[in-house]
């Protein structure tokens, strides 16, 4: 039965009963005509049904010494399946004895064992075991073989021992030999042996004593009077693994049903060596863990095991683990500690929280605030708080909150605050309905209520983080109205909650409203705030608020108020606070030259220069880089080209360059669109290679060929020399399509009229040309009809046909058949110049 634990039940029951009923078989077959085989056949018909009794029950099957002891059952019928049709001997009588006592000795280890066994069952195996102990055949009798038998050519005549055999003897030789000892035993020596005797005599000694309760030899008043629990709990503490778990098993047993035993069990020390046995092995954790439940029916018990210390954390990790027995065993021993407040508290901060949960919903109400409490100053992983919200902490904490007493509603609203850290937890809260009695709260003026106002405000801050809250009419209006009468914390919880609730995506509405409302003009004074926090969340809702109707915003902004965020730009030590002052003036209108006089007066780009010099911390780096991206936008307008001239001096082109390396798509498109304005002026601002104004001639390494002039970074904008077109098409290369349109437009000004051929052969010299096909397939409309542009131009070399050409055809015509209408008349272009459509088609 070597593959034993990969076969179910039924099939080793099935298994078993069909190798009993075939060597009953064997037994009974009229040629052997032995009285011998006849009695043994009937022993073995008795032994059927109490073997269908042990491996039909699932739970005494997942026990290891039961599952030894039908291994060893089975391999004995093998080994008499063979005696009978004579493998071993002629004369079988003393090798039937030794079978019989065998099978005896395998069904004692499963009595042993078999303790969730039904008392009848139990009975069974006992009085079996007894009989097939104590069978004594009748050794005289030696009848003469069979003819048939010794004419059988099956026959194998004389023994033939296999390695299995061979270990088989040698099994059943160390069997006999302990056997022949636990003979020697009388209850005098158990006794002794049990209280003095060495590791090995201990050992033989509770041997004989699972023999002598499962042979009933002995009764419960001599259990008592010999003292035999105290002794075996003496020596717990200080046995070898295998003697513990005897140990364990023979005081499961005697507990069984027998209060007068159990008192004896109930003593810290008794109690601390079975906590100690939860986290050893896992069979004798499942042990000590059901005989501790046996004894958890006494409240002495039950108080003693919660204060042993790990014992709860013990059963939690059990509780938990693969073994279903153990789980199954603590499960139902946490349910009857949690009869105790403190075991409940214990079992939650062990990460159990079924039991909290209950005193929530049907505790007192002193429990009520007691778990509450102990909820809101837990140190909770997400996990934990998962768990507390999947197992129905919110509902009845939003009802204490609701209902309860100051002291309820304060414990609660606390324990809330802890929970509503996690994002799934916030939908409990909204539908528990939390929101208008925290509003109502935060409203109220009376004294005694004024201690929840932060908790509330905090938890309103938490929920605005869910787009549900949208669904909760005029929550921002009611918010915006509480700023001015709130105290610090409870205004930056606010405002936190504003801008949450402004930043949705759906939330335009809400942000037009509050705009409508005097959002801003009640939100502008918070830049001279002190408060660091307040100041910053104020700042970042003002940001929210800006991206919508920039003009409109400008116009309530004003100049005074735009110096105070430059000033905390300049000085601020929190990047995510520059960031969003710098992001504020990103959304101011470019086409607002007062604002950009003021920023230049303001020497603001400097400032911007040096906060990308300098870097930024990971947290705040690329909403950085996304606002100064935005504000560079500004000062390169190609219209000023005195501004350009300024930013260039400044070092803002190596900064552009720069952020097209962005993590950000944002800071990459935008730095594009800057880098296009710039570059849209290089030809009007290159120096001639014929020009004979100049006093030095212009060094060799400016000269620029897609320009056909000389070229300085700071002074013609030239992408070429500020190294800016190899970025710019690993930009086209990559997965993400955001930055394509302002990057092909970056590229569209080396194409510019005047520079085509020049600018064509320089594009195509930089592989640029597949990337632009990739746009083709995958790019916006507004991007595929600027990489059409470009490929006309550029295939209007014959070279640059030959070569590319065959590459982008399947994509054009593809485009031609099913691509955006507004795209057809360019793509009709680009197919003439690679002589693939007439100029007359009607595509034109």
């Amino acid at each position: 039965m070597d593959n034993s634990d990969s076969r179910s039940i039924s099939e080793i029951e099935s298994e078993q009963q069909a190798s009993t009923e075939e060597v009953v078989s064997l037994a009974k077959n009229p040629e052997f005509d032995r009285d011998i085989f006849t009695e043994f056949a009937v022993i073995l018909d008795k032994f059927k049904p109490v073997l269908v009794a042990i491996t039909a029950n699932e739970k005494l099957m997942d026990r290891l010494p039961v599952k030894k002891g039908v291994e060893s059952i089975e391999k004995e019928l093998t080994r008499a399946q063979r005696l009978i049709q004579g493998a071993y001997s002629r004369s079988p009588i003393k090798e039937i004895e030794v079978v019989t006592q065998e099978l005896g000795r395998s069904l004692g280890l499963v009595l042993f064992a078999s303790i969730d066994a039904s008392t009848e069952v139990k009975q069974h195996i006992a009085e079996l075991h007894r009989e097939l102990m104590n069978v004594k055949f009748d050794i005289s009798f030696t009848p003469s073989p069979s003819p048939s038998l010794s004419s059988s050519p099956c026959v194998i005549h004389g023994p033939r021992p296999s390695k299995e055999s061979g270990f088989i003897s040698e099994q059943g030789s160390s069997i006999n030999e302990i056997e022949e000892e636990k003979i020697s035993l009388g209850i005098d020596d158990v006794v002794f042996q049990l209280r003095y005797g060495n590791d090995e005599e201990f050992r033989l000694a509770l041997l004989v004593l699972s023999d002598f309760i499962s042979d009933q030899v002995i009764d419960k008043d001599w259990i008592h009077e010999e003292d035999i629990i105290p002794i075996l709990l003496n020596r717990l503490g200080s046995s070898k693994p295998h003697n513990r778990l005897t140990i364990i098993q023979i005081l499961r047993v005697l507990a069984l049903d027998n209060d007068e035993n159990k008192e004896k069990m109930t003593d810290v020390v008794c109690l601390s060596g079975l906590v100690k046995s939860l986290a050893r092995d896992a069979e004798e954790g499942r042990e000590a863990v059901g005989l501790l439940l046996e004894l958890s029916n006494i409240s002495a018990v039950r108080r003693r095991i919660g204060r042993i210390q790990g014992c709860i954390v013990m059963l939690v990790t059990m509780l938990n683990g693969d073994d279903p027995t153990s789980s199954h065993d603590s499960a139902k021993l946490l349910i009857a500690l949690s009869s105790n407040t403190q075991n409940v508290l214990h079992m939650a901060e062990a990460g159990y929280f079924k039991p909290l949960v209950h005193c929530l919903k049907e505790g007192s109400d002193m429990s009520k605030i007691l778990m509450a409490t102990a909820v809101s100053r837990m140190e909770l992983t997400d996990q934990c708080r998962a768990s507390l919200g999947e197992d129905g902490a919110v509902e009845p904490l939003v009802k204490m909150f609701k209902s309860g007493k100051l002291e309820a509603k304060l414990s609660a609203l606390n324990a809330l605050q802890n929970l509503s850290n996690l994002t799934e937890n916030i939908k409990l809260l909204i539908t528990a309905g939390i929101v208008s009695p925290l509003l109502q709260l935060l409203f109220s003026v009376t004294s005694v209520l004024m201690t929840l106002r932060e908790p509330a405000s905090a938890i309103l801050a938490r929920i605005a983080q869910s787009e549900t809250i949208l669904v909760k009419q005029d929550v921002a209006q009611q918010m915006l109205s509480l700023l001015n009468l709130s105290s610090p914390v409870i205004q930056y919880h606010l405002l936190q909650a504003l801008n949450s609730i402004a930043s949705h995506s759906s939330a335009s509405k809400v942000r037009r409203k509050m705009k409508e409302n005097c959002a801003v003009q009640l939100l502008l004074p918070f830049l001279t705030e002190s408060n660091i926090k307040i100041r910053s969340a104020a700042l970042n809702l003002l940001y929210t608020l800006s991206k919508d109707s920039p003009e409109e915003f400008m116009e309530q902004l004003g100049e005074s108020y735009l110096i105070n965020i430059v000033n905390i730009i300049s000085s601020s030590a929190s990047e995510s606070e520059k960031a969003a002052a710098i992001g504020i003036v990103s959304n101011l209108p470019v086409s607002n030259k007062k604002s950009t006089e003021v920023l230049k007066k303001l020497h603001f780009l400097p400032i911007l220069i040096s906060l990308m010099s300098s870097g930024a911390s990971i947290s705040a780096k690329t909403w950085l880089e996304e606002s100064i991206a935005g504000v560079l936008v500004r000062f390169t307008v190609p219209s000023d080209k005195k501004l350009q001239l300024l930013s260039a001096e400044l070092g803002v082109i190596p900064i552009l360059v720069k952020l097209l390396a962005s993590e950000s798509s944002l800071a990459k498109c935008r730095a594009a669109i800057s880098l296009a304005q710039l570059s849209q002026n290089s030809v009007a601002l290159r120096k001639s290679r014929k020009s004979r104004w100049t006093c030095m001639p212009p060094s060799a390494d400016t000269f620029c060929q897609v320009h056909d002039g000389y070229c300085v970074v700071k002074s013609t904008f030239c992408l070429v020399k500020a190294g800016a077109v190899p970025p710019l098409i690993q930009i086209l290369e990559g997965q993400e399509r955001e930055a394509d349109e302002s990057v092909l437009n970056a590229l569209a000004t080396l194409l510019q009229d005047e520079i085509w051929e020049s600018g064509s052969l320089y594009i195509a010299k930089t592989s640029a040309v597949q990337a632009i096909i990739k746009v083709l397939e995958s790019g916006t409309v507004k991007a595929q009809e600027k990489a059409l542009w470009i490929l006309e131009r550029i295939f209007g070399i014959e070279e640059h046909r030959s070569q590319y050409g065959e590459s982008a055809q399947a994509v054009l015509i593809d485009l031609a058949q099913n691509g955006n209408p507004r795209l057809k008349p360019t793509v009709a272009k680009v197919l003439a110049r690679l002589q693939l459509l007439q100029e007359q088609s009607s595509y034109f």
